[in-house]
């Protein structure tokens, strides 16, 4: 298939392009620098140049490179936990999630693309009885991390809109790239190279709706995941 990966570049994109063109696949991957676009080259893909904020350009893009599915792996997280950039980057992270998602979805709408799949997160539901499942409600978007809540929401539901829309909400990332390269520094969590492989395996066996992806944790259950998509939590790239 061909595969259209907005953020190809990213802690997560890096491992799943390589990771789609050994299956087969042919992928057209995005990024925002011209710079960066030589090093998404030599992952196997098709560098595209493009700010997913011009919507028209998003647009043009998606339509030229005529894929069979489109995935979102745009965030904006550049600076960790604890670090003074760090507030900075959840609000640019908002927008992504809100006007970037929306205009990526438009995007597909345009090319006649029904598929896209999705990266949300796995930590925001309602507090009730665990294992939470994707059936159970999210935090309401209210206190601190009301804008944060408010724009996985819209980015879910946008998604989700579409006649196959798959949303994957994985568990906080450890792994290569990732601001936890050796272990996991909080759950849930989920190597980034299970990541990859998910959203991988979503291309082909996922259904319309939402998947958890994360290691074996009492917060929260991956069974979906690993019954309908063959989610191996042990998956990891080679050297």
């Amino acid at each position: 298939m061909k595969i259209f990966l907005a953020g190809a570049g990213g802690a997560i994109g890096k491992r799943l392009t390589p990771l789609l063109c050994a299956i087969g696949h042919s992928v057209v991957g995005t990024t925002r620098s011209a710079d960066k676009a030589n090093a998404i080259a030599k992952l196997g893909a098709q560098p595209v140049v493009v700010d997913v904020f011009d919507a028209a350009a998003l647009k043009a893009a998606v339509v030229m490179a005529a894929p069979d599915v489109v995935i979102h792996q745009l965030t904006d997280l550049a600076f960790a936990p604890g670090t003074p950039q760090y507030e900075e980057g959840l609000a640019r992270n908002a927008r992504i999630r809100i006007e970037g998602t929306a205009n990526l979805v438009a995007a597909a709408k345009a090319a006649g693309v029904n598929r896209l799949i999705a990266q949300s997160v796995a930590w925001l539901y309602k507090p009730g009885p665990r294992p939470r499942v994707e059936t159970d409600p999210l935090l309401p978007a209210e206190g601190a991390g009301a804008k944060t809540i408010e724009a996985v929401v819209s980015l879910e539901q946008a998604v989700l809109a579409l006649p196959e829309g798959i949303v994957l909400r994985f568990g906080f990332f450890y792994g290569s790239g990732t601001w936890s390269p050796d272990k996991p520094s909080r759950l849930p969590s989920i190597h980034i190279d299970a990541a990859a492989q998910a959203t991988a395996l979503a291309i082909a066996k996922g259904k319309l709706g939402l998947y958890n992806v994360a290691e074996d944790d009492p917060s929260v259950s991956s069974e979906k995941a690993r019954r309908e998509l063959g989610f191996n939590v042990d998956f990891r790239i080679k050297p």
